[in-house]
């Protein structure tokens, strides 16, 4: 076996995570259903650019259903971005939430789900599944602040 030089080793790169919040887990939004879903999805998107590119965010929740925070996770072209599950794992992983909400947004202005939206959602449902996390909604939101829940639909 190949021993590792001391000198090689302490220049390895330092993994670490952090979570630091400033609001107190009692003022933390609850999300109940896919109505408050879309309002927090409303509130947070950029409206400049909604009719222009499809963007993907993520809602973390604790296990009361609780607000923990929302990241962006693509932004892509007129009709599509690519949702790297991955990505979606680590935000999960470094706020140590119980579940999620996906958001993405057509620009078209069309609520139906496309069948890749409803294939990435089963993939992504299954990868949350292997950490006991639960994919609570996908929502499609529109720029006439129309919303449509793929899992109520499917």
């Amino acid at each position: 076996m190949k021993e590792i030089e001391t000198d090689k080793l302490f220049k390895a790169a330092e993994v670490k995570l952090t979570y630091v919040t400033k609001q107190k887990p009692s003022e933390r939004i609850k999300i109940s259903d896919s109505q408050d879903a879309s309002e927090l999805f409303f509130e947070i998107w950029d409206w400049s650019t909604i009719e222009h590119v499809e963007e993907v965010k993520i809602a973390l929740l604790n296990r009361g259903n609780k607000l923990l925070g929302v990241a962006t996770i693509s932004k892509g072209g007129t009709t599509g971005t690519v949702i790297d599950i991955k990505i979606i794992m680590q935000y999960v992983i470094k706020a140590n939430a119980n579940s999620i909400i996906l958001a993405h947004n057509h620009p078209s202005g069309n609520l139906n789900p496309s069948e890749a939206d409803k294939s990435i959602t089963n993939k992504i449902r299954d990868a949350l599944k292997l950490f006991d996390i639960s994919l609570i909604d996908h929502i499609i939101i529109t720029p006439d602040r129309n919303y449509a829940s793929i899992l109520e639909v499917f």
